[in-house]
């Protein structure tokens, strides 16, 4: 039963650290905002392509 209160203490004690890290960062660090700005190219159409099916399942048939 100590060896498990030990375990169980040293456990809170890391979390309790992660966490105290965690809340410093929220509180002293100011993030920088940037506006970003991605191009996007559209595909070509391909006007000599068939139609899709109108029930989704062409490519499931013989």
């Amino acid at each position: 039963m100590p060896t498990l209160v030990r375990l169980l203490t040293i456990i809170a004690l890391v979390c309790g650290t992660i966490y105290g890290i965690m809340a410093a960062l929220v509180y002293f660090v100011e993030p920088t905002r940037t506006e970003v700005t991605v191009p996007v190219t559209l595909p070509e159409v391909d006007e000599e392509a068939e139609p899709a099916a109108s029930d989704g399942l062409s490519e499931l048939r013989p």
